[in-house]
C-alpha cells in the first residue's frame, strides 16, 4: 500500500471506505485515526512504504470514538509505543472499549438507508486502550496542530488544523465528500453537527481531508463557507442545511 501526498509532509493512508492520514511534524510521526479492529498491518504497511519505521509514530490523534476510527487503537499503541490523544468525552468511552452512543441519519433517503443498513451489523465494543493526552477545543498540541472541538456527529470528536502549507483541515466525519461535500451520513445531533460546520467554515485551511471520502486539494475553506456559511451566517445555516 502506497500512501498518497496530500501536501508536502501529510499523506493519506485508505482503508477502504475510511482513511486515515500521516503526518511528519518534524516532532517524530504523528497518526490521525486506526480504522477499524484488524486495520495495523496495513497502516504500517504503508509508513514502511515511505521509508519509515512504526517506531517513528510519536503521537496516535483520535477523532473520535467510533469503531472505524479508534478501532486499532489499542494494537497500534502496542506496536508503536505511540501515546494516544483525544477529547475527553470520548476518551472515557475507549478506555471502556466502548464506542458508540445513539445515532440518526442526517436527511435524506440515502442516509437513512444507511442507518437502518448498516448500524445493526457494527459491533460496539473495541480493544479498550489508555489515552494519554486529553484535549479540549481550541488547544494547540505540541506537534502545532490546533484541535477544534467539532460534536453533532459523535459528542467527543475533534478536527485537527495543521498550520503547514497554507492550513490543513482534519475534519473526520463532521463532514464527508464522497458525492461532494455534505452532512456525514449519520449524527448523534445533527443540528449541533451543522453548528460544528459553520465553525470550521469560520476557519481558513487551504486543503480539507476527511474520514470518508475525497480530499479537497485546494480553496478547501472556502468551499465550506459557501456549503455551510461561517458564524456571521451561524443560524441561518444552521436552519437551511
Amino acid at each position: 500500500m502506497i500512501p498518497k501526498p496530500i501536501v508536502p509532509g501529510v499523506w493519506e493512508i485508505s482503508l477502504g471506505f475510511v482513511n486515515v492520514f500521516l503526518l511528519n511534524t518534524g516532532r517524530g510521526l504523528a497518526l490521525i485515526d486506526t480504522g477499524v479492529a484488524g486495520s495495523a498491518p496495513a497502516i504500517l504497511e504503508g509508513v514502511r512504504a515511505l521509508g519509515k519505521s512504526p517506531e517513528e509514530i510519536r503521537h496516535v490523534l483520535v477523532t473520535h470514538c467510533h469503531p472505524d476510527h479508534a478501532g486499532s487503537l489499542a494494537e497500534l499503541k502496542r506496536l508503536t509505543g505511540a501515546a494516544a490523544t483525544m477529547h475527553s468525552v470520548d476518551a472515557e468511552l475507549v478506555r471502556r472499549g466502548e464506542s458508540i452512543r445513539p445515532m440518526t441519519p442526517a436527511p435524506g433517503l440515502v442516509n437513512a438507508l444507511i442507518c437502518r443498513f448498516m448500524l445493526p451489523s457494527v459491533d460496539p465494543a473495541i480493544e479498550a486502550a489508555e489515552i494519554e493526552h486529553e484535549v479540549e477545543d481550541g488547544e494547540t498540541l505540541p506537534m502545532g496542530l490546533t484541535a477544534i472541538h467539532v460534536p453533532g456527529h459523535c459528542a467527543g470528536q475533534l478536527a485537527f488544523l495543521w498550520p503547514e502549507q497554507g492550513g490543513v483541515l482534519f475534519a473526520a466525519d463532521a463532514a464527508a465528500n464522497a458525492f461532494g461535500l455534505s452532512l456525514s451520513p449519520l449524527y448523534e445531533d445533527v443540528k449541533e453537527g451543522r453548528r460544528s460546520l459553520a465553525k470550521l467554515a469560520d476557519r481558513s485551511f487551504e486543503a480539507a481531508c476527511f474520514g470518508h471520502g475525497r480530499v479537497i486539494g485546494s480553496g478547501a475553506s472556502a468551499r465550506f463557507r459557501r456549503r455551510w456559511p461561517a458564524v456571521a451566517g451561524l443560524k441561518s445555516a444552521v436552519e437551511r442545511a
